[in-house]
């Protein structure tokens, strides 16, 4: 009689798709006390990957690619600076980052974290660029908002239609 084993629960470097990564980000997240949302809409049409609050009420902001393609192909994340103090790209182990170094990137002002579903590391510290207090202000109420709402709604899914949409 064939024996087989169970299917591993730790995807192959090439299946990890975003949902995996993001996992990774917010478990080192949340072990650094940085508290995040994923998909979160901004004020500009756009959706941060992850966006959240570091201990000092900054605002963290985490544009995920796992394809090299999207990576090169992505115009649109310098959009995503002016609703964070920090920026980072949130990648899986497996794609090359070397593109990141290019000032097409713009590295003085980009970090870099390397995930996958269980785990990440930040391999390039993002650096600090402060909002102004009021944008700040804003942002971080519309977070702790979106927040509530979307725990709201697990809690009852039957208040959805009473909100207003992301």
């Amino acid at each position: 009689m064939a024996t087989t084993s169970p299917p591993s629960p730790i995807p192959e470097p090439a299946t990890l798709d975003a949902q995996s990564v993001c996992r990774g980000i917010a478990r080192l997240f949340a072990r650094n006390d940085i508290w995040c949302l994923p998909e979160m809409p901004l004020r500009n049409g756009r959706r941060a990957d992850l966006m959240g609050i570091d201990p000092k009420g900054r605002i963290v902001i985490v544009e995920i690619k796992v394809a090299r393609g999207d990576l090169l192909g992505d115009g649109k994340w310098p959009d995503y600076l002016d609703f964070c103090d920090r920026f980072y790209w949130g990648l899986p182990p497996t794609l090359d980052r070397a593109c990141l170094e290019s000032e097409d990137y713009k590295p003085d002002c980009c970090g870099i974290i390397v995930a996958d579903a269980y785990d990440a590391e930040i391999v390039r510290p993002a650096p600090s660029h402060p909002l102004n207090a009021a944008r700040r202000k804003k942002e971080v109420e519309r977070l702790a908002r979106v927040a509530l709402r979307r725990q709201q709604v697990a809690l009852d899914p039957e208040c959805a239609p009473w909100g207003m949409e992301e």
